[in-house]
Parts: structure tokens; sequence; C-alpha cells
């Protein structure tokens, strides 16, 4: 089992959420500060930030390893659109390291969203 963080198109009610069908919602959470979203195309990205002290919110999940490749066809590692990589998440999940999506390719001209996506 993998503790995966969504942040967009995965959380619940929105429009991919039924790829974590059967897999186990753990809560609400945010990551440590160092991370912020960018609008991309209908979805958001998120991305490591430096200067950014507020962390990005989201949902942790438990998955299983058919849902965890399904995830990672579904976010595009092969083409190199997402990597995914381990994040720090803040309480009550600070002693769970979790897997998330960032977004791997140029944001010139992409809007700056901060640390929600407004579903």
């Amino acid at each position: 089992m993998t503790r995966i963080f969504v942040y967009g198109t995965l959380k619940r009610g929105a429009k991919n959420n039924a790829h974590l069908e059967g897999q186990r919602f753990l809560g609400e959470a945010v990551t440590v500060p160092g991370y912020v979203l960018y609008g991309l195309f209908g979805y958001p990205g998120m991305v490591r930030a430096a200067d950014v002290t507020a962390g990005v919110t989201g949902e942790l999940w438990e998955i299983d390893d058919d849902c965890l490749r399904n995830l990672d066809r579904l976010e595009g590692l092969a083409e190199g659109l997402y990597t995914r990589e381990a994040v720090q998440l803040e309480p009550p999940f600070a002693s769970h390291r979790a897997q998330s999506y960032l977004y791997h390719r140029s944001l010139e001209g992409r809007p700056r969203l901060g640390s929600t996506w407004k579903l």
C-alpha cells in the first residue's frame, strides 16, 4: 500500500476521483511549505517553490499497487508530464511520508494559483 497526496482532479468531488474508487481516504492534508500550484489546462500542477511559506491543500489516500500504476499512467509519468516524489505533510500526518505528483514541464505563461485548487 502507498500513501498518496492528491491536490487537484483526483480529490473527492472532482472529475478524476473515480480513479480512487475502492481505495482508502485518510483525510484532508496539507504539505509543508515549499510547494505551490499552477493552473495548467483545466487542472493544477504542483511544483517546489522555496519562496512559499504555505503548504498545498489536498487529500491523503492509501492506495494499492494497481491503483498506483493507473495513476502513474493518468498523470503521464512515462511522457514526463509529472514525476512522482515523496512529500512531507503537516500534522496530523507529519509522521507519514506520502507520494505526490509534481509537474515537470515549463510553467511559462501559466498562472500561479497558490496553495488551493478550487473544484
